[in-house]
Order: C-alpha cells, then sequence, then structure tokens
C-alpha cells in the first residue's frame, strides 16, 4: 500500500504546538487539512496562526505566494468530530493521558470510514494500550514527529502490537511523501529516540551529582570534545526540566524501574524548585537578561612535557601520536606491551578513559573520548587526590600543547564523554536485538531525532567493538547497581567478533 493521496483529506485533533506542526506539514505536503479541538474557537485560533506562519515562509522566500493562499484554502477548522467523517488520516495530538486519547479514538471511531488510518503523535505512552479501545486496532499507528515538526526531519512510526503491516507500511510511506525521514519502531518504552537519549542526560547528571563537575564544564566537554551540539544541561533547560524528567520518569516506569533509566535526583529537586529552565527563566542556569554564563573550569597554562613514551595502542585515541609529533613533541615507542598508555617524564601515565579510576593506580591522569581529537578544542582530563601535581601539569601542557583547552574534573570513572557514549551504543544494541528497530533506522534516528553527531552504530565501528562492553564492564565492577552492566547483545557484539577474527581487540 503506497502514502496517501494528496486528494485523500487529512485531520488533526489537538491544535497545540505539535498539533498545528503536524497540521503544516500535511498542508504544504497539498493535502486538505482539517484542525479540530474540543476547546471552542481553538481551532480558528490555531488555523489563524498556521495562516501567519505560511506569511512568514512567503516572507523568507521559502513558499511562493500562490502556494500559501493554496494551502489557506485547504485549511478548515472543525466545529464537530463528524466534520471529520471523510479523512482517510486523522492525526492525534491531544493531551498525553492514556483515557483521554482512548475515549477520543473511540469517539472518531464511530465517524470516520473503515478505511481510515488513525495515529497518535504521543512521545511517551503504550501506542498498543491507546489501541486497545478500538474495534479495528490494526488500523491504528503511532506517527511521533518531534518539535517543532515543520523544520524537524525525523517521524518515529511505530507499530503497535496489534498494527497491520499494511497500515504501517501506508504510514510510513506518507511520512516520507511528506518529505520527512520515517524510522520504523516497535512499541516499546520511549521507542528509538527518547529510550536510547536517556544516558546522555542520565550520565551528565550522574557526574554532577558526585560532584565531578558543574554544570558549565560538562556541558563544554560534551560539546567541544564529544561533539555533541549542545549539553546535556543547557539542553535540558530548553527541553524544559519538568519536559524531560517526565520522559525520563515515564520510561523508567514503564521499564519496570529498570535501573538503567532511573531519574536524576539532582533533576528533581530542580523541577521541585520551579526552576524549569528558560521558559521560569531559570534552571541549571539562569537566564535572566542580566545574568553572566558561567566559564567552564579551564586549567592554567602548564608547560607541555620534554617526551612522551607510548606503550601498547591507544585505540580510540591513536590518533594523538601523529598530533604530538606535530607539535615538536619527541614520541618515543616502547616496543614491551605493557599496557595502552602515554608515560610522562615524571613517570607518571596517561591513559584514555576506560572506567577505572585514578585512585587504583600509582600517578596515572585519564583522558575523556573526543568524537575527533584533531578537531577538538577541550579535552577534559581526571585526576586523584593522589596524582602527582607534576603529572597532571604534564599531561595538562601536553594537551594544550595541541591547541586544546584543558578541563580538570574529578577522579570520575568513564569521565563524561566516554561513559555517555558507551551508554548509548550498550541501549542501540540492546535495541536491536530486541527487536525495536533496525541498526540503520537508529543511527537515523538518534542523528535527525537529536542531532547527535554520529549514530550509535557508526560509533561502535569507529571506536572497535570491544570498547564500550570493556568500558561498561569495568565500571560495572565499580558501581554493581546494574546501571552500567552490559547487555547480553553487547557482550555478543564483542566476543562474536573476537571468536570470528581470532582477535581480542
Amino acid at each position: 500500500m503506497t502514502a496517501l493521496d494528496l486528494s485523500s483529506p487529512v485531520a488533526v485533533v489537538g491544535t497545540g504546538t505539535m498539533g498545528q506542526g503536524i497540521a503544516q506539514v500535511a498542508l504544504v505536503a497539498g493535502h486538505c487539512v482539517r484542525l479540530y479541538d474540543a476547546a471552542p474557537g481553538r481551532a480558528q485560533e490555531a488555523a489563524d496562526a498556521i495562516g501567519a506562519r505560511l506569511d512568514r515562509l512567503v516572507e523568507k522566500d521559502r513558499l511562493g505566494t500562490a502556494d500559501r493562499d493554496a494551502a489557506r484554502a485547504r485549511l478548515l477548522p472543525a466545529e464537530d468530530l463528524a466534520d471529520l467523517g471523510d479523512s482517510a488520516l486523522v492525526v492525534e495530538a491531544v493531551l498525553e493521558r492514556l483515557d483521554v486519547k482512548q475515549e477520543l479514538f473511540r469517539a472518531l471511531e464511530e465517524v470516520v470510514g473503515e478505511d481510515c488510518l488513525l495515529a497518535t503523535n504521543t512521545s511517551s505512552l503504550s501506542v498498543t494500550a491507546i489501541g486497545a479501545a478500538l474495534r479495528n486496532p490494526g488500523r491504528f499507528v503511532g506517527l511521533h514527529f518531534f518539535n517543532p515538526a515543520p523544520l524537524l526531519p525525523l517521524v518515529e512510526v511505530v507499530s503497535g502490537f496489534a498494527t497491520d503491516v499494511t497500515s504501517a507500511t501506508r504510514a510510513y510511506e506518507m511520512a516520507r511523501s511528506w518529505g520527512k525521514t520515517p524510522v520504523a519502531c516497535a512499541d516499546t518504552p520511549g521507542f528509538i529516540v527518547n529510550r536510547i537519549a536517556r544516558p546522555f542526560y542520565a550520565e551528565a547528571f550522574a557526574v554532577y551529582e558526585a560532584q565531578g563537575a558543574e554544570p558549565a564544564t560538562i556541558d563544554a566537554v560534551l560539546r567541544e570534545c564529544g561533539g555533541f551540539k549542545m549539553g546535556a544541561f543547557e539542553l535540558t533547560d530548553l527541553i524544559g526540566q519538568d519536559v524531560n524528567e517526565s520522559v525520563t520518569h515515564s520510561v523508567w516506569q514503564a521499564f519496570f524501574q529498570d535501573v538503567r533509566f532511573t531519574p536524576s535526583l539532582a533533576q528533581r529537586r530542580l523541577v521541585e524548585s520551579g526552576r524549569l529552565g528558560r521558559k521560569t527563566g531559570h534552571g541549571w542556569y539562569d537566564h535572566s537578561a542580566d545574568a553572566d554564563r558561567p566559564e567552564p573550569h579551564t586549567a592554567e597554562p602548564a608547560q607541555p612535557p620534554a617526551y612522551v613514551v607510548v606503550e601498547g595502542d591507544l585505540g580510540p585515541a591513536s590518533e594523538l601520536l601523529a598530533l604530538i609529533r606535530e607539535a615538536g613533541i619527541p614520541v618515543r615507542e616502547d616496543d614491551e606491551d605493557h599496557g595502552t598508555r602515554l608515560v610522562l617524564p615524571s613517570g607518571g601515565q596517561l591513559a584514555l578513559a576506560d572506567g577505572q579510576t585514578s585512585v587504583e593506580f600509582r600517578d596515572v591522569v585519564y583522558f575523556d573520548l573526543a568524537l575527533d581529537y584533531r578537531r577538538a578544542t577541550r579535552i577534559a582530563l581526571s585526576a586523584s587526590q593522589d596524582t602527582s601535581q607534576q603529572t597532571l601539569a604534564e599531561a595538562t601542557g601536553l594537551f594544550q600543547a595541541l591547541g586544546k583547552q584543558v578541563s580538570v574534573i574529578g577522579d570520575v570513572p568513564g569521565m563524561i564523554v566516554a561513559r555517555t557514549v558507551a551508554r548509548i551504543v550498550d541501549l542501540a544494541h540492546d535495541a536491536v536485538a530486541k527487536g525495536v528497530a533496525t541498526r540503520e533506522d537508529i543511527d537515523t534516528a538518534m542523528r535527525l531525532g537529536v542531532n547527535y553527531p554520529l549514530g550509535p552504530f557508526e560509533w561502535s565501528r569507529r571506536l572497535g567493538r570491544n570498547w564500550a562492553y570493556s568500558l561498561l564492564d569495568d565500571l560495572h565492577l565499580r558501581d554493581p547497581s546494574g546501571r552500567y552492566a552490559p547487555s547480553l547483545a553487547l557482550y555478543r557484539h564483542a566476543y562474536a567478533t573476537d571468536k570470528r577474527e581470532g582477535s581480542t581487540s
């Protein structure tokens, strides 16, 4: 079954931000769109607001005047659900309450035709549970658009337990015909994006709660070292702390309080205080007009080491050796394999974050994972109270000589970027193993839905098959709560490769 014909009317129920955005997408694609809202007059207000946005598109030369006028003519507010009777598709974007949505779809089923596709834009409720209220749940599907719907390309097409394959295919092709990038997924908590994105927030908050670093530093490391567009603290201030925490709590509850999705106590206190982010003027940061933005911790200039000795293979950080040589610092190679570290003139060692702590070893400084060590403008270092100041100074001076700003954080195993990426990779492997989505769709969803610099499987290939498993296994030994226990899927991924390639790398 193919996409809806443009002559087929589309209805949108619920005229908030998402409802208006979805209606605009369908309208610009060429459909006649009917808007309905239970609140009297709200549908007309929404139609006026959409018309104003179409006017702005014309002003920006992104829409022709004739196309704008034609779209306006196709936009029709509806006063009663019965007015939606000839719709080929109805998309619901109302209050995120199961009983409200079920009641709505029971009513819609009484007025639309048998071949009408029914869809929910829910981001946190079970598509299966909503569809259970229908006599024919086979025609019911999730269409999860991302806000703002007219701008963001991703649409998660969610199949409930009873959704017919033909209905899911029809919804998928329709989203593609609207200029969107659809990904197919099963009806599991958080779908793809809200499931796999949880560690991005959770690990940043965990580092903060452990007093490893303050929000400005963690955000700067995620951006300038990890390659993320925004840090976790600034992003949740933009989303709204209440909204972000609600999604986290919903996923956690839906997974029967799985420790991997445990909400942050620090974020809970923020919500309880009414500091919800930009919309209230204060969240993790003060957003008032005269507020100064806190600066990340940046180390004072230090002298670079006279040389470094490389022991073993630095794995994902191998690129550093070329950068060190380019900076004029001699690199000596030790033929004996003592590990995967750089030895500094002081005798101290510098190692890529691996889930262990500096306090466990004599005079070790860890450095964080970078998306691209050549392009990274900041590197985080981790040291314990037992790390010598000379070793820390040499490590700091080394990265400064490579043109990086250095942020020194507490003795946090896995640091910031490394533990975040490892957990994202793990959840992605687990999702594929459990039939949530394909690898390709997960990578697409995470790049387009939350603007990650790489999809989880792109990261996995770049870092090596054992990297995420090894780091999480080390973290699990130090925090046996289960939060960092590698999934069986990640274990199989790592060791099946070893057996196939005859390697333990």
